[in-house]
């Protein structure tokens, strides 16, 4: 497929950071139509028709999460940008917040425009110094000019905007936790129901989007929700920025239609693997999302098709590893992330985490036990769907998939204490290239 550039065109362009050449160049002509030509239903039903769904990891249909805050509220509605990009493989809303923030903001505008919404707030990852002061520098320019404040661009309308920054929690990337965090309060996921639609930040209706989710309006109002809705595959509109990393010889942040096949990514807009060497599985949504084995690599990227193959698409995160890699010791690093990332609140997840850790770290150092590969199948097993949250879904999917998928390694390091892989390389005997 053509690369098509809805979000990306600007990347690399410094000047694009610039209102007045952002808006020289069609910039907030979404936001004008809106204001000026439509209804919040007419926004809302052209977004429902764009089949744009969430781009942080969910998938959820944008158009239809909108629908679920109530119109007629005697409480303010809010809007809650999550930019707290913590998946480890994910790294695309920063080339957005860094080369086109004014492409999110106007996409902010088309939103609460949409669901009657006059205060958003920006939750920024911590670590993220540079892109946070370039939106900073962007919102400032958008005031002055008139674009956000009390009357945006002109309309009997008002939004203020405030960015709020992290500091460093995984955890607060998940909707409910952020809202705890952005209260001032510990970054601790809540019990749902209510859910945010109705009681969100502060006890208030909260809309809750991601920043790649949202930059995608301007483009989908101008140029109309059946139009985006052709560019994708069914169900799944438009295009996606996937963040393609590991051991490919061009890895990088690509746009693609959604539907694009896996293979495609890796091998014409990657280059393929390092040094040619074959490649043995993938991970397509970020770490927390099931391993694919080669064979498995003609897969279309959407949320649909992935989720039927026994994973699913994520944040975007596609992390490609060659016949070098020993998945033992890839999934030590995927548990130790999330072993130190688990906030703590519901047992499954605080003692599970730790326990994945320990016995795949206990493999890796050949100290096994006999019992330890079934005892990663049973400790996962107890952490699915046992807690608050999805985290410790994310950190018991990735076991259960690696053991399955490449059972002959775990089983090798656990009979025999030592590496197959590290002594396949030694032999310089090369993996079977077939399956791809």
């Amino acid at each position: 497929m053509p690369i098509v550039k809805l979000l990306s065109e600007n990347f690399g362009r410094r000047e694009a950071r610039d209102i007045r050449w952002y808006r020289d160049h069609g910039g907030y002509e979404g936001a004008r139509k809106c204001l000026f030509e439509l209804t919040p239903e007419q926004v809302v039903q052209e977004v429902i028709d764009s089949n744009l769904r969430g781009l942080g990891g969910a998938g959820f249909p944008t158009g239809r999460k909108w629908t679920f805050v109530p119109q007629e509220s005697k409480k303010p509605k809010f809007l809650v940008v999550n930019a707290d990009e913590g998946e480890p493989g994910t790294f695309k809303d920063r080339q957005i917040l860094t080369w086109d923030p004014h492409r999110l903001l106007e996409g902010m505008m088309i939103c609460c425009y949409a669901v009657g919404i006059h205060t958003a707030f920006i939750y920024i990852r911590g670590e993220y110094v540079r892109p946070a002061e370039i939106l900073k520098q962007a919102m400032a320019d958008a005031y002055r000019e008139g674009v956000l404040g009390p009357r945006c661009l002109g309309k009997d309308f008002t939004l203020d905007i405030f960015v709020h920054e992290g500091a460093g929690a995984y955890i607060c990337g998940e909707e409910s936790a952020l809202l705890e965090s952005l209260e001032g309060k510990k970054g601790w996921p809540r019990l749902r129901p209510p859910f945010p639609a109705i009681e969100g930040l502060f006890a208030c209706p909260t809309v809750i989007n991601n920043v790649e989710t949202l930059s995608h309006l301007p483009r989908i109002v101008v140029n109309g929700g059946k139009w985006f809705a052709e560019v994708g595959s069914p169900r799944n509109g438009g295009t996606r920025l996937f963040c393609l990393s590991g051991n490919v010889k061009r890895p990088g942040v690509y746009e693609l239609p959604m539907g694009t096949p896996l293979r495609e990514l890796i091998y014409e807009h990657g280059g393929g693997m390092l040094d040619d060497k074959a490649l043995k599985a993938v991970i397509p949504g970020g770490v927390s999302a099931p391993v694919l084995a080669a064979k498995e690599i003609d897969v279309p990227l959407d949320f649909d098709s992935l989720i039927k193959l026994g994973s699913m698409l994520g944040s975007g995160g596609v992390v490609a590893m060659d016949e070098d890699v020993c998945m033992v010791r890839a999934l030590q690093v995927i548990s130790h992330f999330f072993a130190h990332e688990s906030c703590g609140q519901c047992t499954p997840c605080r003692e599970g985490t730790g326990w994945l850790e320990k016995i795949v770290t206990r493999l890796v150092e050949g100290q096994a036990y006999s019992q330890d590969l079934p005892n990663l199948m049973r400790v996962a097993g107890n952490m699915i769907g046992t807690s608050i949250c999805a985290l410790s879904d994310a950190a018991a999917l990735p076991v259960r998939s690696f053991l399955h998928k490449f059972n002959s390694e775990f089983e090798y390091h656990a009979q025999h204490r030592r590496c197959d892989v590290e002594e396949r390389k030694a032999t310089a005997t090369p993996l079977a290239r077939s399956a791809v």
